[in-house]
């Protein structure tokens, strides 16, 4: 006798693995039935797969910028009984994803020789956390995607970078650098009356660039949802894969910098070099136009 449907969620993937999904996937299809507590949580284990796969519920809270009882309440909000049940489940899927590299791939790609010896002290220790954010974003970052934003800001009229809180700053860095190539750019780093009158002036000819780390600010989020019913095209640097910038951004790139900010700076002045390299002689006379005026 066949079963008939229900409309209930899907049971959680047992020890990381069904026969149709993975535990990202499935807490990708739960994502928005979660509290916006428990996304900074999904948000996190879905980019950071390893860290959840062996790290206590303490450890990965504090990595989230959360608590160690949302940890558990998201792992029972999804069917777990606890967080050691959704911990088995990391562990299978990570295992099962580093089983299917290349033979022989897997030690050049997952681990390196130390910078510095196991004594670090702070200073070492922070410049390896540097080298490692940006180890792990040169692996992540798509390629396609860094071209497809190259491209966009070559072709747009104008372009807006949005960017709030910490990220003020990197979004007031790209227009620095795509303005010594003598482009068109405006800011939105606060919600000031200036600053909304730009949002404004976002038509379809706009490149509207979002950044974002961790919870996204409402004002960056009202910058994308603009461009897009406003038809501008749109472009997402964030650090989770799940952030609400990130769906809204045609062109997707996510930089692992969330305790680390380096792999940002360099993918924004890999960016404004790949611009520049579209057209190296044109540039260079823009260049020296921009720094006569």
């Amino acid at each position: 006798m066949k079963r008939v449907a229900t409309p209930t969620a899907p049971a959680p993937p047992v020890n990381g693995t069904s026969e149709h999904q993975s535990l990202s996937k499935y807490i990708r299809a739960r994502f928005d039935e979660c509290s916006r507590s428990q996304k900074d949580v999904a948000q996190y284990i879905v980019d950071h797969l390893d860290e959840a796969a062996f790290q206590t519920a303490e450890e990965l809270a504090r990595r989230a910028n959360t608590s160690s009882s949302t940890v558990v309440r998201f792992s029972q909000a999804l069917g777990f009984e606890g967080f050691p049940e959704l911990q088995a489940a990391a562990r299978e899927e990570y295992r099962r994803v580093h089983a299917k590299a290349p033979a022989g791939a897997s030690e050049t790609v997952t681990s390196s020789t130390p910078l510095f010896s196991l004594d670090q002290n702070e200073f070492e220790t922070s410049l390896t956390a540097d080298y490692l954010n940006v180890e792990e974003t040169a692996r992540k970052v798509s390629r396609s995607s860094v071209e497809a934003l190259v491209e966009a800001i070559v072709e747009a009229e104008k372009v807006l970078v949005a960017g709030t809180d910490q990220m003020a700053f990197f979004a007031s860095y790209l227009r620095h650098l795509l303005m010594l190539l003598d482009l068109r750019v405006d800011v939105v780093a606060s919600p000031s009356q200036e600053a909304l009158s730009r949002l404004g002036r976002i038509d379809q000819n706009t490149l509207v660039i979002g950044l974002s780390a961790g919870r996204p600010h409402p004002l960056v989020v009202r910058a994308m949802k603009l461009a897009r019913h406003r038809k501008a095209r749109t472009a997402a640097i964030t650090d989770a894969t799940l952030s609400e910038v990130a769906k809204l951004g045609q062109i997707k790139n996510s930089p692992a910098y969330v305790r680390s900010h380096t792999a940002l700076l360099s993918i924004i002045q890999a960016l404004a070099y790949g611009v520049y390299s579209q057209d190296s002689a044109q540039y260079d006379d823009r260049i020296k136009a921009f720094r006569l005026k």
